[in-house]
């Protein structure tokens, strides 16, 4: 039986929302095209909120990027300027990944 790995490196993962599948689509592609994320998971769901004191509930698209801690300040950057929101949900987390899922996040970023 093989010994189990302990050593897990970070993998960042930034969320964000956009209002259109083309904006997603847009967005995901170029992130990973231009190598500022190794992967982009898209995902259609209903948003509820309150804006400008209004409830609103919105169907919305997630994006959940990955990339390495080294390369989020250059995602970040990028990404501000290529929301359509005026205000856009952006969350960042620290994941703890497999060497393996964390070596080919490396290789795919240009970081």
């Amino acid at each position: 039986m093989r010994e189990l790995d302990t050593h897990m490196p970070p993998v960042s993962v930034l969320t964000t929302t956009v209002g259109k599948e083309e904006d997603a689509r847009r967005i995901a592609s170029t992130a990973v095209r231009d190598r500022l994320a190794a992967c982009v998971q898209v995902e259609r769901i209903a948003s509820h909120y309150v804006w400008q004191g209004t409830q609103c509930e919105d169907e919305e698209w997630r994006l959940v990027f990955k990339t390495l801690p080294t390369g989020m300040f250059a995602l970040l950057r990028w990404l501000r300027a290529q929301h359509p929101y005026d205000l856009p949900q952006i969350l960042v987390r620290e994941e703890q990944a497999s060497r393996e899922y964390a070596a080919w996040v490396e290789d795919r970023l240009k970081v």
